[in-house]
């Protein structure tokens, strides 16, 4: 069986992945003690299915966990309906589709400001640290208000916390983990008790204030959704960024067609970095009762995961899926989920590569890997932690 630690699987998962996908059917994983679905039709069902809950279990012991345990169960990510209905309708009311588009101004002038920095450094520079990291940080920092002085807390807080969604952690990761949810929560707190007694026109300011039905958000549902905004907001951009980055430096013939028509293409080759190298590889759910997937019956209590990545190399949906198309279209990748779970971060995600990638191109039309890229020891949350590159 599959041992997702191993680091040769890390680099590489997929040709793992594509004997899972050969069984026709989810695959039972003893360590992880959940069912694996593979295919594309498995996969998304798993995803849509409503006999399939997010049903998350409280980390003990509970006098070490209890705030990491609440920044997930009163998080949109880890409810069900009605609770889940009932965020995500409040939610949606603040983060909709037109601040988002509002921020487009904001995230040209980040990215500019961002390749002004590296246009005045040296040749050789990060990918990853100094572009594809603090760009959506720094967006949803602007989102929520966040003091820019105190952006760089964010990221440490966040990476903290979501080591804690591999398989298996140190006692190190684990007191890192319980250590910034109390320090992220507590920052969010006394953000939100300044912004109820003065209002601003940050997302925080109107979460605070947004009703629908007589129904808000308590407090730690709003402190939870504003983290889980920038842990969920940030990873998907930065490590589907990165990876599809690194994927088009080694395909000489993408590489050329996407720097030669940066415009023409930056669509599409954005959703080819999603699906070619998935930055979310795994998401498992809970059987609210026997279901049966793919053949194989769930039952009541049992987990099984989606395999994103895998699905998204599924050769039925995918022509050459192996091979990156930056000219892909249709698209039908699951990246970012689907079903009442689909990522509510995928709009702005989409919008910060699609001004990103072009302007990158534009600024260094030469751009090269200069030194071998340093993956993440992590196989859900899947990225580079450093990619070096060369202006010229």
């Amino acid at each position: 069986m599959i041992d997702l630690r191993a680091r040769e699987f890390i680099e590489n998962p997929y040709p793992s992945l594509a004997q899972l996908r050969a069984e026709g059917r989810p695959v039972w994983h003893p360590e992880l003690g959940m069912y694996l679905a593979a295919t594309h039709q498995d996969a998304s069902e798993v995803l849509r299915s409503k006999s399939l809950g997010r049903i998350y279990i409280a980390r003990s012991p509970e006098a070490d966990w209890q705030t990491f345990n609440w920044l997930h169960s009163e998080s949109i990510l880890e409810s069900e309906p009605p609770k889940h209905t009932r965020l995500r309708s409040l939610i949606s009311k603040a983060f909709n589709r037109s601040r988002i588009e509002s921020l487009r101004t904001k995230i040209e002038e980040i990215v500019e400001e961002l390749l002004n920095e590296i246009s005045e450094g040296e040749e050789n520079f990060d990918l990853i640290s100094q572009y594809a990291e603090p760009l959506p940080v720094r967006i949803i920092a602007e989102l929520l208000g966040f003091p820019r002085d105190e952006e760089h807390l964010l990221r440490p807080w966040s990476q903290a916390i979501v080591k804690m969604y591999e398989v298996g952690s140190t006692e190190e990761a684990k007191r890192a983990a319980q250590q910034a949810a109390t320090e992220f929560s507590q920052y969010v707190h006394d953000l939100m008790l300044e912004r109820k007694a003065k209002p601003g026109a940050d997302l925080i300011s109107e979460l605070a204030q947004v009703e629908e039905a007589g129904e808000k958000l308590s407090t730690n549902e709003l402190i939870a959704t504003c983290v889980l905004l920038l842990n969920a907001g940030h990873e998907a951009s930065v490590n589907g960024f990165g990876n599809g980055m690194v994927a088009l430096f080694n395909d000489e013939g993408q590489y050329r067609l996407l720097f030669s028509s940066p415009e023409k293409y930056g669509d599409t080759a954005i959703e080819e970095f999603l699906r070619f190298d998935s930055p979310l590889q795994l998401f498992d759910r809970t059987a609210k009762e026997d279901v049966e997937i793919g053949g194989v019956l769930i039952k009541e209590g049992e987990k099984i995961a989606s395999l994103l990545g895998a699905a998204n190399r599924d050769e039925g949906v995918f022509e050459n899926p192996d091979s990156m198309d930056i000219t892909r279209t249709p698209n039908p990748h699951i990246s970012f989920g689907g079903g009442i779970h689909f990522c509510i971060g995928a709009p702005l995600a989409r919008l910060e590569m699609s001004i990103a990638l072009p302007a990158l191109i534009k600024r260094f039309p030469e751009l090269k890997l200069s030194s071998g890229p340093k993956r993440r020891d992590s196989f859900t949350l899947r990225g580079y932690e450093k990619v070096e590159v060369a202006k010229q």
